[in-house]
């Protein structure tokens, strides 16, 4: 579903390159996580092959697709969930999902019924006609969710999904996921919740200093290394203890 062939991007006025060189390659129907600490580059890469930003050297493919002949037609095949809510606060739930929904091309009846059959299901139906600013951060990261899967994405890319959110919440979106997923939408995930990760993904890889250190499924992972016993004690293994604090 996904190729990406010597990618790269130095931004303008940093010393050192964000994504460097980078191969991968994701299956279709795979729910793949892109782990690393502040900074790693996972952010970079999602947004790369979102075609939110460009590269500055190498290419990518989704679905046949590459950025620069089929520009169009490859955001009509993702959805993206931001790290920060990209929703308007003083809309309403409803207010919102329909603008969003609008510019993917849908309308009418069929508008209507996905907005209310997702708001349904992540049950945020009788907070459809408050405002966002009233809502709180795990109500928020649903709709979140919904603005991004309307329009039946192949491909969702989510970059930290379930962050700040209540367990419940949080539980929420995990299954809503994984129907998604069950129904035929690729998942690329990223996330710090590396427990969650282990659970949630069928495969991963772990990126620092803009390259992919090791990937593969979480349980391979972990049996690869005797004195680990999860997926956190891998990441740490492979990238320190240092803290990682970046601006």
């Amino acid at each position: 579903m996904i190729q990406v062939s010597h990618l790269s991007k130095k931004y303008k006025n940093n010393a050192e390159y964000s994504v460097v060189d980078l191969d991968l390659k994701i299956d279709e129907g795979e729910i793949f996580g892109l782990l690393g600490p502040n900074g790693a580059g996972k952010t970079t890469l999602i947004s790369m092959l979102s075609s939110l930003i460009k590269p500055t050297s190498g290419s990518f493919s989704i679905n046949g697709l590459t950025f620069q002949k089929n520009a169009n037609q490859l955001k009509q095949l993702i959805g993206i969930v931001p790290q920060e809510y990209a929703l308007y606060p003083t809309l309403t739930a409803y207010e919102n999902l329909y603008y969003l929904g609008s510019m993917y091309g849908l309308k009418g009846k069929q508008l209507k019924e996905k907005i209310n059959y997702h708001l349904e299901v992540l049950g945020l139906e009788k907070f459809s006609n408050k405002k966002l600013d009233t809502f709180s951060g795990g109500m928020k990261r649903r709709v979140n969710l919904i603005a991004s899967i309307l329009h039946d994405p192949k491909v969702l890319f989510l970059d930290e999904p379930t962050v700040g959110v209540d367990v419940q919440s949080k539980n929420v979106i995990i299954e809503n996921l994984k129907k998604l997923n069950a129904q035929g939408t690729t998942i690329i995930y990223t996330s710090h919740h590396l427990n969650e990760a282990e659970q949630f993904c069928s495969k991963v890889a772990i990126i620092d200093h803009g390259r992919i250190i090791i990937e593969g499924a979480p349980q391979d992972l972990i049996s690869q290394y005797p004195e680990s016993h999860n997926l956190e004690d891998v990441f740490l293994t492979l990238t320190g203890k240092a803290l990682r604090d970046h601006a």
